[in-house]
């Protein structure tokens, strides 16, 4: 049974100072078992992390002539990221502040004999903002081990980075077997791709709607003045508490509910959520997980928060969100997210981007071994068969994923509508580059041709130019322009619009350099003007091209 947790303030102090003295962060645990077994963490096999924690222990006993006490962060690592039985006076010394008895009365652990018992995880977490261009860093347990030190609380957008804590139910290697339906996620790739895209722009007020262990709420209270955290899971929204807490991080307000039920009402600046919108058979004997099903039939969450979410925006105010939707026969998958978007009693701005395709046993096949159901062991192939029994039922051919920004509009008309497919891997910064973009299309959007080929514009930093040629041919069949950064699009050009990139210094304004490239390539500059502007217009929003800073 699962204990409950308890968020005391005083306790999470203890535990926080305990953790930072221990030098209990990512970098500590990655140096403790080293680069092989972090990545087997992060397929769920702990056997290659615990034998490098012992090795090391067994070497610094031997280094040191006798039995040693065990490295207080190598005893956390243990305990804490990987969920493993400890000596409790290994655990006292490791924590001289909270001790084990302080993790019990957390609800962190339990005692048996002279052993602590795990109950939850707290991972370290190291997160990064370049000075405002924000992401959490990724490492260990496929989106976990990041450091340790106070975050601070709240809008310190100059920062440069810093570390958590985040504690979160036993994952299933910890547990050794499969998860109960109330598993409160910790930090996973998912997470920490939202996380890396919440604008980090300034906000007022922010809400964060399924909160699960309180990340993105972490997340965005640096760049928010308050944050309004939200689950149908009263255990989800303790251990957002409990995090809260550890860090010292306040202006983080939990309710209990689901959607936008808890905050009907109210307006929020901004909305981040990475709900529970795993597409699921709504059969009884298929668990339903809280972190990951909502009790939706198939992508019906995902469509509910596009079309309610504008309700709850203040008139430009944006939501970010990950989600899936349907390929069915007769419908294309992001078509159907455009009728999401259209049916929305509130005017939205959109822009979908789709990261991946599944068919659907590929992700039947995922969802049942995320859930702890290995392939061979009782239950896995009836788990598989309802979730193709389920798919078929619709028409189902393929599941896609992405992500969604939405934004309402301010004037109360739309003025940016991309769906769009991309496959390749991606650049840092994507918050930092979808809030650049948003800008952009707002600016962009305010002028006309005219006003457009008065503006000088600069080639940005990250794009470079690639020319293929025929063997033997003098001229190119092929330009590219690449981007480094972003969402690292590589599209193909011709050699008027490549001349008028490669003169995009910041000095002459585009309309006269139209009239140049014109003059050289001998065609009609009107004609000319009326083909690149358009395009101009589009490598302005994918960050190509970049506007005069005002």
């Amino acid at each position: 049974m699962t204990a409950d947790l308890n968020p005391d303030p005083a306790l999470c102090a203890a535990l926080r100072a305990d953790l930072r003295d221990a030098g209990y962060t990512a970098d500590a645990v990655r140096a403790a078992w080293g680069p092989l077994a972090d990545e087997a963490v992060g397929h769920g096999l702990h056997g290659p992390a615990l034998a490098a924690l012992a090795a090391q222990a067994a070497e610094a006993a031997r280094a040191a002539g006798s039995q040693v006490v065990p490295d207080a962060a190598a005893v956390l690592a243990r305990l804490l990221f990987l969920g493993v039985r400890t000596p409790g006076a290994s655990v006292d010394a490791a924590l001289p502040t909270v001790g084990s008895a302080g993790l019990v009365a957390l609800g962190l652990a339990t005692i048996d004999g002279a052993d602590v018992v795990p109950q939850a995880l707290v991972r370290p977490q190291d997160f990064v903002d370049a000075g405002g261009v924000g992401g959490v860093r990724g490492s260990v347990a496929a989106g976990g081990a990041g450091a340790a030190p106070d975050a601070g609380a709240g809008t310190s957008t100059g920062a440069t980075g810093g570390d958590w804590w985040v504690a979160s139910d036993l994952d299933e290697a910890a547990l050794g077997g499969a998860l109960p339906t109330g598993h409160v996620l910790g930090v996973g790739g998912a997470s920490l791709t939202l996380a890396g895209l919440q604008l980090p722009t300034s906000a007022g007020r922010v809400l964060d709607l399924g909160t699960g262990c309180g990340i993105q709420a972490l997340r965005a209270r640096r760049f928010a003045d308050a944050v309004v955290a939200t689950d149908v899971s009263a255990r989800a929204l303790a251990f957002t508490r409990l995090n809260a807490l550890l860090n010292d991080v306040d202006g983080i307000e939990v309710r209990e509910g689901s959607l936008f039920e808890p905050v009907r009402g109210e307006l929020f600046d901004r909305v981040v959520s990475n709900p529970p919108f795993v597409i699921t058979p709504r059969r009884a004997d298929v668990p339903a997980y809280e972190y990951r099903d909502a009790g939706f039939a198939g992508d019906d969450l995902v469509a509910a928060f596009v079309t309610g979410v504008g309700e709850v925006l203040t008139p430009g105010g944006t939501a970010q969100l990950l989600g899936n939707w349907e390929y069915r026969a007769d419908v294309d998958g992001l078509d159907r997210v455009r009728g999401w978007v259209d049916a929305s009693p509130v005017p939205l701005d959109a822009w979908v981007i789709e990261r991946e395709r599944l068919d659907p046993l590929a992700y039947a096949e995922l969802w049942v071994r995320d859930g702890g159901t290995a392939p061979g062991t009782p239950g896995y192939a009836a788990l598989v068969e309802a979730w193709l029994d389920d798919f078929a039922a619709r028409g189902v051919t393929e599941v896609g994923f992405g992500y969604l920004v939405l934004r309402r509009a301010a004037s109360g008309t739309p003025t940016l509508r991309r769906f769009e497919r991309v496959s390749q891997p991606l650049g840092e910064g994507l918050g930092a580059h979808v809030a650049e973009a948003l800008a952009a299309s707002d600016l962009i959007d305010g002028l006309d041709d005219a006003a457009l080929a008065a503006t000088t514009l600069t080639v940005a930093g990250d794009v470079t130019e690639a020319r293929h040629h025929l063997p033997g041919a003098e001229a190119p069949s092929v330009i590219e322009l690449r981007q480094g950064g972003g969402l690292a699009r590589t599209i193909e050009v011709d050699p008027a619009l490549a001349a008028l990139v490669g003169a995009c210094d910041g000095d002459l304004a585009v309309g006269p350099l139209i009239d140049a490239i014109a003059q050289l390539l001998e065609v009609d500059a009107t004609a000319l003007r009326a083909d690149l502007l358009p395009r101009v217009r589009e490598l302005v929003f994918t960050g190509f091209l970049t506007l005069p800073r005002r």
